[in-house]
């Protein structure tokens, strides 16, 4: 094997193993991270250190990154193994679970990409691809619905195409010119053709996912509620009547 081959391996494995120590001071210390304790835990100088991540945003950024794709892996098999592709209902609580129990297995990492903002420190641009695996999902979703018909009629090309549906207890409406103005954008960027109040009805239901999910996991539902699974699954539930899965 040449000698650069063999350099770029070990780099690899380096940075691999200070990656799993920085995600063990994650879950003792949260997102501030001392690159000085990182190296002290792999026996290393600090200054070694600084050969694989040039800084803590650095180090930060690539946890980051990892986060993100194993949550989309995760979310991205749950619906995969949804074997009839027209279940919309079934495969946006199969993708809705898969995120819980995620962030269930991996707190300390949902709590770096979901909780409070690290003091000091900006995400880069190179976070957003691997960001948006997960909200992915759900748009994929609803564009096959809306592609196949299968989503309430109101919305789709007619005298009215972006009133709000008035069916169950959602008032009837036109979107406010600001917020029509945003949502277009971010649809003509990830999903072009979708109502933009069907990207609405969308963005509500994952702000009740991830909301859901970090009331319990940061503490909110504690004497509240005991039946955890439960509830999140009638959550989602209510969630899928409203997308009109």
């Amino acid at each position: 094997m040449p000698a650069a081959s063999i350099r770029a391996r070990v780099r690899a494995e380096m940075m691999t193993e200070i990656k799993e120590v920085a995600r063990g001071h994650l879950e003792t210390d949260g997102a501030n991270l001392s690159l000085r304790a990182v190296a002290r835990d792999m026996g290393m100088v600090s200054s070694a250190l600084y050969r694989y991540f040039a800084s803590r945003d650095e180090l930060l950024t690539a946890l980051i990154i990892d986060g993100y794709n194993a949550l989309g892996d995760a979310v991205e098999a749950a619906d995969a193994a949804v074997t009839d592709r027209s279940d919309l209902r079934s495969r946006w609580l199969a993708s809705a679970r898969a995120v819980r129990g995620w962030a269930l297995a991996r707190p300390a990492e949902y709590a770096l990409l979901f909780g409070s903002p690290v003091p000091g420190y900006a995400a880069p641009q190179d976070t957003i691809t691997s960001a948006a695996r997960t909200p992915a999902v759900l748009v994929g979703i609803l564009a096959d619905g809306f592609a196949a018909g299968a989503l309430p009629a109101r919305g789709r090309p007619g005298p009215d195409p972006d009133a709000l549906p008035a069916n169950g207890g959602w008032p009837a409406g036109q979107l406010a010119d600001e917020v029509r103005a945003d949502l277009a954008r971010a649809r003509d960027e990830i999903s072009p053709g979708l109502p933009e109040y069907l990207l609405l009805l969308g963005m509500t239901s994952w702000i009740q996912l991830f909301g859901t999910v970090s009331f319990e996991l940061f503490g909110q539902f504690n004497n509240v509620i005991d039946a955890r699974a439960e509830f999140f699954d009638q959550q989602m539930a209510l969630m899928a009547d409203l997308l009109g899965l």
